[in-house]
């Protein structure tokens, strides 16, 4: 089926080759500010599947990213970001990628057009009915993430879509699809621009809300953060600190013999 791949259409700006470095940068910019806009008009798409995310969560369900080459290294990214921000355990947020992990430094070739590869791949984590399989994929259209939805909707597995073509195979195939149309990319079909930029920021609020929305905010702080470095340390001491009103150092070693904002706050609380 012929579909009309938005993402692959001509540039709005020809003759790239010979701009200077500054209008380069500025129409680079036009361009990106295009980006929020649409994702605007898909809040209440990402707001369905977020709620949906949220349920199969609380009931011990995992949140798995699919994609191959840009697309997959943003799932991996958001995925990794998830233990350290908030807390959560390892395996709660999956990023898999097309050509597995050497693919996250190097392109492997054709590992996106093996239709039964994200689903082979998922079967190591014993994929089920309480978890979520997100695709990721700019133009809609990738045979890797095409063949875990065929099998996913099969088994009664949710599934969700992040793309940027309207009405692209994807797009069809996903429970909750959530297309952002961002239009032709500066350099024609370099999808690593506009549409990965709107792919990353589609994932940072899906992952942030659900975080937020099973408890691993208050009012606006990271409580669980894991404590992995100095910087963190010291942001979590001074959230302590603001928390139960004591001194630096008092709140450093209460951090320190409690391993988190939360149970470091509980403990002075008593």
């Amino acid at each position: 089926m012929a579909i009309d791949r938005i993402t692959e259409s001509e540039s709005n700006h020809n003759n790239l080759d010979k701009m200077s470095t500054r209008d380069l940068l500025i129409n680079m910019n036009k361009e990106d500010k295009t980006v929020p806009d649409a994702i605007e008009k898909v809040i209440p798409a990402i707001e369905k599947l977020v709620d949906e995310i949220v349920i199969r969560i609380n009931k011990g369900g995992r949140l798995f990213y699919i994609g191959s080459g840009t697309s997959g290294r943003l799932g991996i990214v958001d995925a990794s970001e998830c233990p350290p921000t908030f807390g959560v355990p390892q395996g709660m947020v999956i990023g898999i990628i097309a050509g597995g992990d050497d693919a996250i430094r190097n392109a492997i070739e054709f590992a996106e057009d093996n239709e039964n590869g994200a689903w082979n791949d998922l079967q190591e984590y014993q994929v089920g009915k309480d978890d979520i399989v997100i695709g990721i994929a700019a133009s809609g259209t990738t045979p890797y993430v095409i063949g875990a939805f065929n099998k996913c909707n099969e088994l009664g597995i949710l599934t969700g879509s992040i793309t940027c073509n309207p009405g692209s195979p994807i797009d069809l195939l996903a429970k909750h699809s959530i297309v952002p149309v961002v239009g032709p990319e500066f350099v024609t079909g370099s999808t690593r621009m506009k549409s990965g930029t709107a792919q990353k920021l589609v994932l940072n609020m899906i992952s942030t809300s659900v975080m937020i929305k099973i408890g691993r905010v208050e009012g606006n702080r990271m409580v669980d953060m894991q404590l992995s470095n100095a910087k963190l340390v010291d942001r979590g001491t001074k959230m302590v600190m603001d928390q139960l009103g004591n001194s630096y150092d008092e709140a450093n070693k209460l951090l320190q013999e409690h391993g988190s904002v939360r149970k470091a706050v509980d403990a002075g609380k008593k």
